[in-house]
C-alpha cells in the first residue's frame, strides 16, 4: 500500500507494471531464445520478440511512473525487501550450477567429444574487468546523487549503461565464435551448461540494463527516486558477483 504526493491513495498490489515486465522477459527470452536455439524456427523468434519487447517496455515505463509518482507509506521497504528477492535468484542459479557440477564430476572425461580445443579464457577476464568497473561507476553515481548533482550523477549511470552495453556485446562476441566452430547449445552437455548459466547472467544483465535505462530517462527530464536507484544498484552488484562463480566454474574448472 502507498500514496501519491498528492495524498490519494494507491494500492501497489493492483499495479500490472510488474506482470507486463515479466511476461515481456518471458516472451522474448525464453519463448524466442527456445524457438531460435531449440527449434531454429525465425520467423517464430521474431514473432515472439515483437509481442514480447512492447509488452516489456509498457511494464517497464508505468513502474517507472509509479516510482516517480508514489510515495510509500513504509519508507525504505524495497531497500529491505531487495535481498528477499535476490536469495530467490540465488537458488535459480544454484540449480544450474548444481546440473552443471553433477555433469562435470560424474564424467568419465571432461571435456566431452565435441569440446573446442581451445576456448578463449582472455575474454571472460576482460568481461570481468568491465563489470568490476561497471560496480564501482554506478556506486559513483548514488554518491553523486545523494549529494544532489544531478549531472554527475546522469553521467556516471550513462557510464555504467555503455560497461554493461560492452559486457553484452563480449557475449554475443564469443557467441557467433563458438557457433561458428561448430560449439552450440546442443553440441555436448558441456556445450548445453556453458549457454544456460552464461545465457542466464547474461540475461541478469540485459534485465539490469533495462532498469538503469528506465531510471536514466527520467532523470534526463530532472527527476528521480533515489530508492528506485538503490535497489537497482544492489540488484547490479549482485549479477556482478554471480559473473565470479561463472567465471571461475564454466570456463577455468
Amino acid at each position: 500500500m502507498s500514496q501519491t504526493t498528492a495524498g490519494h491513495a494507491h494500492h501497489w498490489e493492483t499495479s500490472w507494471a510488474p506482470l507486463a515486465a515479466v511476461l515481456g522477459i518471458f516472451l522474448i527470452l525464453v519463448m524466442g531464445f527456445s524457438q531460435y536455439f531449440v527449434y531454429h524456427n525465425t520467423l517464430m523468434t521474431i514473432i515472439f520478440a515483437g509481442i514480447g519487447t512492447p509488452i516489456l517496455l509498457a511494464g517497464l515505463a508505468r513502474w517507472v511512473s509509479e516510482g516517480l509518482t508514489q510515495k510509500a507509506i513504509i519508507p525504505g521497504l524495497a531497500i529491505h525487501a531487495i535481498p528477499v528477492f535476490i536469495v530467490s535468484e540465488v537458488f535459480i542459479f544454484l540449480g544450474f550450477f548444481s546440473t552443471y557440477w553433477t555433469m562435470r564430476l560424474s564424467a568419465p572425461s571432461w571435456p566431452p567429444a565435441g569440446t573446442p580445443e581451445h576456448i578463449n579464457l582472455v575474454l571472460p577476464l576482460i568481461m570481468t574487468a568491465i563489470l568490476v568497473s561497471s560496480s564501482f561507476t554506478i556506486h559513483v553515481a548514488e554518491e553523486k546523487l545523494e549529494h544532489n548533482d544531478m549531472g554527475g550523477f546522469r553521467s556516471w549511470l550513462m557510464l555504467t549503461i555503455a560497461l554493461g552495453a560492452v559486457f553484452l556485446g563480449c557475449t554475443i562476441y564469443e557467441y557467433s565464435h563458438l557457433l561458428h566452430a561448430g560449439f552450440g547449445p546442443s553440441t555436448n552437455s558441456y556445450s548445453t551448461a556453458f549457454y544456460s548459466i552464461t545465457g542466464f547472467h547474461a540475461s541478469h544483465v540485459l534485465v539490469g540494463l533495462g532498469i538503469f535505462i528506465a531510471v536514466l530517462l527520467p532523470a534526463l527530464g530532472g527527476k528521480t527516486n533515489k530508492t528506485f536507484l538503490g535497489v537497482a544498484s544492489v540488484y547490479w552488484h549482485f549479477v556482478d558477483i554471480v559473473w565470479f562463480f561463472v567465471i571461475s566454474q564454466v570456463y577455468y574448472w
